[in-house]
């Protein structure tokens, strides 16, 4: 096993919102018997509030300080040796500071998907996902995030069935 997750068993996924991220944890978890956060689903649940409610009514930022709360906490047990994967919301990955959390506890999976693959997914949920309403806008932000995914530790393609994804993350090298 990598020496990152020997210290650390945290496995955090990335990618743009729509990639799978949460669908490709809650079965990787329970392929290896580890526990599974979605930050996202957590947040709605603490605040009992959705996303888009919480951009709309409080901003973005207030959804980032948010965010990176939820990812502290989340460290602080993967630290302590709860091994879990994590699902990280959309944006949570690009923004420096936890990344740099990420980076120093575990590794970071980012599920690549096409623009074409995100914007089908999306479709049948857009008024729950702010960002993604303008379909322009949309774009340039999956653009404007790809160089920011990509200092993941790893690329899966995220654009395959989810069970495959899964299975591409169990061949990495990081469980040898």
């Amino acid at each position: 096993m990598h020496i990152k997750l020997k210290r650390a068993p945290g496995i955090y996924l990335a990618g743009f919102m729509g990639s799978g991220k949460s669908t490709v944890g809650r079965m990787l978890a329970e392929r290896l018997g580890w526990e599974f956060a979605d930050l996202d689903a957590e947040i709605e649940a603490k605040e009992r509030d959705t996303i888009g409610h919480i951009f709309e009514s409080r901003g973005e930022a207030e959804f980032r300080r948010m965010e990176t709360d939820a990812i502290g906490a989340w460290v602080g047990r993967v630290e302590r040796g709860a091994p879990t994967v994590i699902a990280l919301g959309g944006g949570a990955f690009v923004q420096a500071g936890n990344f740099s959390l990420i980076a120093n506890h575990g590794i970071s999976i980012w599920l690549d998907c096409s623009f074409e693959s995100i914007r089908r997914r999306l479709d049948e949920d857009l008024r729950d996902r702010p960002l993604a309403r303008d379909p322009v806008s949309l774009r340039k932000l999956f653009e404007d995030r790809r160089a920011g995914y990509s200092r993941a530790d790893y690329r899966v393609d995220g654009d395959c069935d989810p069970a495959r994804a899964v299975e591409a993350i169990l061949a990495l090298p990081i469980w040898k």
